[in-house]
């Protein structure tokens, strides 16, 4: 694309050199600056890496401001304009619209119009999938279970009875939606009778889920994520759970049953949640945090127990010089004791 084409469709003015045919310029693809080339688009969208510009070979950027030397193209949020222009130059495969003759379908399921089932794919009684929709070799879905227009299910993902996935919602290789929750009743002599998971799992539109992901289904009632949030790889989500709108929860982490996080909620990586809590809105909740009761909204908590983030900065910095700390305490005693044990006559 020429950059002037790439500023109209991304709605970026373009900046750069007047005496340069800068809207000639073409595109060829984007990179990161470190990694780019001549037609390239690169990005900037944190200041502190401004100074690796000056290297870059890429023969454009996108930036909040103009950039003395390179054309620019000037965004109010040049990461989210660097993604829209990587859909310009790459788009995923789409499998062909049509099923495949291995796939093995229910005669009650309900399949909807221009959607593509892929080789081995299993869809169980009275099933409906939504128009557009894309299931990939070896999904499979469950009896009774409903999939939205334009959800895409890719191989190995799996949707297990009676659940709801949404529209435009993705599912990654071998997530699992609707598997039974870690429910269990202790028997007098010790042994452990399993609880029936008669609830189900809601997932709503617009939601990603990523590779090797649980969601469990609930004891009773339903486990839920709202529209848009997203979910990394390797995450546990537990029965009875609430998954808040937008909410971002990355890999490792951990949510135990009832747990409710409400709208635009941050969770970074490998953070565990005890259960039967909300995490209110706004709030982010730093990586390896263990959260143990409620969060306060637009809060920063970090550590395990989790407490606010800026006493858990200082309160980490002290705990580096504790050692120093303690061998000067233990020299401070010793003194003391040396002062006490000393004659009064003495220490005339």
């Amino acid at each position: 694309m020429k950059l002037s084409q790439l500023a109209e469709a991304l709605n970026c003015r373009l900046e750069g050199d007047p005496n340069a045919d800068i809207n000639n310029v073409e595109i060829t693809g984007v990179r990161g600056m470190e990694k780019a080339e001549v037609g390239h688009l690169t990005f900037l969208a944190n200041m502190k890496y401004a100074p690796k510009l000056k290297d870059t070979r890429a023969s454009a950027v996108v930036a909040a401001n103009p950039i003395p030397g390179l054309p620019t193209l000037v965004s109010t949020n040049p990461y989210l304009d660097f993604a829209r222009a990587l859909e310009h130059f790459y788009q995923p495969p789409r499998p062909p619209v049509g099923i495949h003759p291995s796939a093995a379908i229910a005669a009650t399921a309900t399949i909807g119009s221009n959607v593509s089932i892929g080789a081995f794919v299993s869809i169980g009684e009275h099933v409906t999938i939504g128009n557009g929709a894309t299931l990939h070799p070896h999904a499979v879905v469950y009896a009774g279970a409903s999939i939205g227009h334009d959800s895409i299910l890719h191989s190995h993902s799996v949707v297990r009875e009676f659940c709801q996935v949404g529209a435009r919602v993705i599912l990654q290789n071998s997530a699992v939606v609707g598997g039974d929750g870690f429910g269990f009743a202790k028997r007098a002599d010790g042994s452990h009778h399993k609880i029936v998971q008669s609830g189900i799992t809601v997932i709503e539109d617009d939601v990603e889920i990523q590779s090797l992901t649980s969601v469990d289904r609930a004891t009773m009632g339903e486990t839920r994520i709202k529209r848009g949030a997203k979910i990394d790889s390797l995450v546990q989500i537990g029965h009875a759970c609430v998954v808040g709108e937008d909410n971002i929860i990355c890999s490792q982490t951990g949510l135990a049953g009832s747990s409710i996080l409400e709208k635009n909620v941050l969770l970074a990586g490998q953070v565990g949640i005890s259960g039967h809590l909300t995490i209110h809105e706004g709030a982010t909740v730093y990586a390896q945090s263990g959260i143990g009761g409620d969060v306060a909204p637009n809060s920063r908590v970090s550590g395990s127990p989790a407490f606010e983030a800026g006493a858990w900065l200082r309160a980490i910095t002290t705990f580096q010089k504790l050692p120093e700390m303690l061998r000067n305490i233990r020299d401070l005693l010793k003194r003391v004791q040396r002062l006490e044990e000393t004659k009064p006559e003495e220490t005339k």
